[in-house]
C-alpha cells in the first residue's frame, strides 16, 4: 500500500484488519486448501505476517490446518450470515424463489452488487447446468451476468464512470461483451426496459434473465434471475416465457420487503 492510499484512508483505518480479511478472501472454490506460501503469494503478505493471521484464525475456530495445508471451517459462515440477517432479504425472497422455480423448472437466485461483482444472497437450484457450483456467497463479475447488468444499470453515471475505470473486462466465453461502450449501451437498455438478458456470456450454453428488486423507498437493492440452458429456447423465447413470471416474483418480494420494515 502506498503512502497516498494510507493517508486517504485516514488514521482510523485498521490495516491489520484489512490484511486479515485478505487472508480469508484468498480461499475460494478453486483454492479450498492453501499452504502458508500460497497465502503469502495470493495476499502479498510476508510469510511471517501470513503465518500470524492464519494461526489466529485457527485459534478462533474459523480455519483448520493439518500442519501444512490450511482451509476454512464452517464457522466462517457466521461472518456473512450477520450481513444476510441484517438485510432480511434472503428470508423474504426464499419462498418466492421456490414458487418461481416450481413454475419454470429452472434455477433462480437473488444477488446484490459488491464492488465490481455480484454476490449471491439467496438461491433455489434445480438441475445443475453450470460447470461451476453456485451457492450463497458465490461471486461473479457483474458485467457478464444478467443480475449484474440490472444492478449496474441502477447506478448513477458518475458511479459507472468510476466502475469502468476500475473493472477489468475479460472474456469469460467467446460471447462475453468486453467493450465498455457497448456495455454502457446494454446498461441503458436494461435501465429502459427494466430487465437484462445475458446469452452465454458467463458460461457457454447458459442463458439468464434478471429484473431488479426495489426497497420501500424505490431504490434498487438487489436483482433476481432465472437461468436456463440454451437448449430451452432462443433468447426471445426465454424472455417471452420467463420474464412475466420473474416480474411477478420480484413484485412479491418487494411487497413482503415493505411489510417486513413496517
Amino acid at each position: 500500500m502506498t503512502d497516498i492510499e494510507t493517508s486517504s484512508r485516514g488514521n482510523a483505518f485498521v490495516q491489520s484488519l484489512e490484511r486479515g480479511l485478505a487472508v480469508i478472501r484468498a480461499f475460494d472454490a478453486e483454492h479450498a486448501e492453501l499452504t502458508l506460501s500460497d497465502v503469502a503469494r495470493l495476499t502479498g503478505l510476508t510469510r511471517a505476517a501470513a503465518r500470524r493471521f492464519l494461526h489466529t484464525l485457527v485459534e478462533l475456530g474459523y480455519m483448520r490446518t493439518d500442519g501444512r495445508l490450511f482451509a476454512l471451517r464452517p464457522r466462517i459462515l457466521e461472518l456473512g450470515y450477520a450481513y444476510l440477517s441484517s438485510m432480511g432479504l434472503p428470508e423474504v425472497a426464499q419462498p418466492h424463489l421456490e414458487t418461481l422455480v416450481s413454475q419454470v423448472h429452472e434455477s433462480s437466485s437473488v444477488s446484490v452488487l459488491d464492488g465490481t461483482d455480484v454476490v449471491y444472497v439467496a438461491r433455489v437450484p434445480t438441475k445443475r447446468i453450470m460447470t461451476v457450483s453456485i451457492a450463497v456467497g458465490t461471486r461473479f463479475p457483474a458485467y457478464a451476468t444478467s443480475m449484474g447488468r440490472v444492478l449496474l444499470a441502477a447506478q448513477s453515471e458518475e458511479w459507472l464512470d468510476r466502475y469502468f475505470k476500475e473493472v477489468v473486462l475479460q472474456p469469460l466465453t467467446r460471447y462475453t461483451v468486453v467493450e465498455a461502450r457497448l456495455l454502457r449501451l446494454l446498461l441503458d437498455q436494461a435501465r429502459e426496459h427494466g430487465w437484462a438478458l445475458v446469452d452465454q456470456e458467463l458460461e457457454e450454453g447458459l442463458r439468464s434473465i434478471a429484473v431488479p428488486i426495489h426497497d420501500p423507498d424505490g431504490s434498487v437493492v438487489a436483482a433476481v434471475n432465472v437461468s436456463a440452458h440454451a437448449s430451452r429456447g432462443s433468447s426471445e423465447e426465454i424472455r417471452d416465457e420467463l420474464l412475466p413470471l420473474l416480474r411477478t416474483a420480484a413484485a412479491a418480494i418487494e411487497h413482503d420487503l415493505r411489510g417486513s420494515r413496517r
